[in-house]
């Protein structure tokens, strides 16, 4: 008997998560055993209140609590820390990632997929979510390597040996995409219709989702090196064009005044690149510094019908 653990970071749901958790009760066949993975996110409302009752009901129900605050991206390691399934789905708190869908994705990771990922030909996200995702899977696409055909999602289903890949970064910032790319290329989307928000709002705020970009484009790549690199030599051929040009002109017309506001112009431009540079090291060195001091992905305040290791102990 295979074994299927779902994985939910939870925020903001306590209205929704009780729903999200029945359906899956309801959905996983008789042939499959199954357990679910709560984590707590350091909710603002009752959710763990939720967790714990939910917990109490159904011992296959394993609820985590984080200390504080950490991002989905590391409550679902800590989720994944915890789980012990042949197959591993990540599906989101808030009902749109519909549950009774789930063996589309399961049926192929089952076929031969490492991963199979849902992607929505309708989204029902609002505006400033669906520009968030189309921005999030420019950079998976051209920062983690993630395959062009790919549509990048945060419902999907994984074998056991990507989850126990994936835990081996213990660094800070972690970007479930860039984990993903790096452990296999074999992905494949899975056509699933999206559903309305059944209740509250996305937690993910433009501070959050620029935090998230930061995490995949300086964890995972050094491509914005390579562009400010390039960016320099512009820079660098751009003015030496424009310091020969002006002495061509000199010589062919003595009389002319040099531009002060042209010279200005160029100082600052050269000097925002130069200062924009600097930012992006110092973002590199900065988060090298803090993964050097150990600083961790996330803190477990509290866990139910959980234990410590199961990711590391099993096959």
């Amino acid at each position: 008997m295979r074994k299927i653990s779902f994985v939910i970071p939870c925020y903001g749901s306590e209205h929704t998560i009780e729903h999200v958790v029945s359906g899956i009760e309801q959905i996983v066949r008789k042939e499959d055993d199954y357990e679910v993975i709560l984590v707590n996110d350091c909710s603002p409302d009752n959710v763990w209140e939720v967790i714990q009752m939910l917990c109490k009901r159904n011992p296959k129900v394993k609820g985590i609590c984080l200390s504080k605050n950490f991002g989905q991206h590391a409550a679902l390691l800590a989720g994944y820390k915890q789980c012990d399934g042949d197959l591993i789905v990540s599906l989101d708190d808030d009902g749109q990632t519909p549950v009774d869908e789930v063996y589309r994705l399961i049926d192929v990771a089952a076929a031969g997929a490492d991963v199979a990922m849902a992607y929505y030909p309708n989204k029902m996200h609002n505006k400033f979510r669906n520009i968030g995702s189309k921005i999030n899977q420019i950079m998976a696409v051209q920062l983690v390597g993630m395959p062009k055909d790919i549509i990048n999602t945060s419902y999907f289903c994984m074998h056991r040996f990507v989850v126990k890949e994936m835990l081996r970064y213990t660094n800070a910032y972690p970007y479930i995409p860039g984990l993903i790319c790096r452990t296999t290329k074999n992905i494949k989307n899975v056509a699933i219709d999206h559903k309305e928000r059944e209740s509250g709002h996305s937690g993910y705020t433009l501070g959050k989702l620029l935090g998230l970009w930061f995490n995949g484009f300086t964890a995972f790549s050094i491509k914005p090196l390579r562009v400010a690199t390039a960016a320099g030599c512009i820079c660098a051929i751009a003015g030496f064009v424009f310091g020969f040009v002006t002495i061509i002109r000199k010589f062919i017309n003595p009389n002319m005044m040099l531009g002060w506001s042209s010279l200005v112009a160029l100082i600052v431009f050269i000097g925002g690149m130069i200062m924009l540079m600097l930012g992006l090291i110092g973002e590199y060195i900065g988060r090298i510094y803090i993964c050097m001091n150990n600083s961790p992905q996330y803190v477990i305040k509290e866990k139910l019908n959980a234990e410590d290791g199961k990711a590391e102990n099993n096959s």
